[in-house]
């Protein structure tokens, strides 16, 4: 719960620009990634993950998380732009923004 806004945040991947879950992977499973609208996009292979949670240990927010059964790092690809969370919030709370836009507002309200 965020006192500030007086609202429950989500944590969700933020697609960095120098992400650090990417420079980690020992076995580059992460890596960059372009949707057709041009926003770049972190994903992780699930072929070439080998569960050792680097991504997890090194990402601010420890976002990606191991996948129960197949024992994989997993985190949020923004379903190729069409993000299927957004689709199936039955309060509308979620919205799928460009970044800069998401940016504008962490900082008005953060500062």
């Amino acid at each position: 719960f965020n006192p500030v806004l007086k609202a429950f945040e989500a944590a969700y991947c933020h697609h960095c620009d120098e992400p650090y879950c990417l420079n980690i992977c020992p076995v580059n499973a992460i890596y960059k990634d372009k949707l057709p609208d041009g926003t770049v996009v972190v994903r992780t292979s699930t072929l070439k993950c080998i569960g050792c949670g680097s991504c997890r240990l090194a990402c601010p927010l420890s976002i990606p998380h191991e996948d129960p059964v197949m024992r994989v790092a997993v985190k949020c690809d923004l379903c190729d732009g069409d993000p299927e969370c957004v689709k199936a919030c039955p309060t509308q709370a979620l919205r799928f923004v460009p970044r800069s836009e998401a940016l504008n507002f962490l900082k008005k309200v953060y500062g």
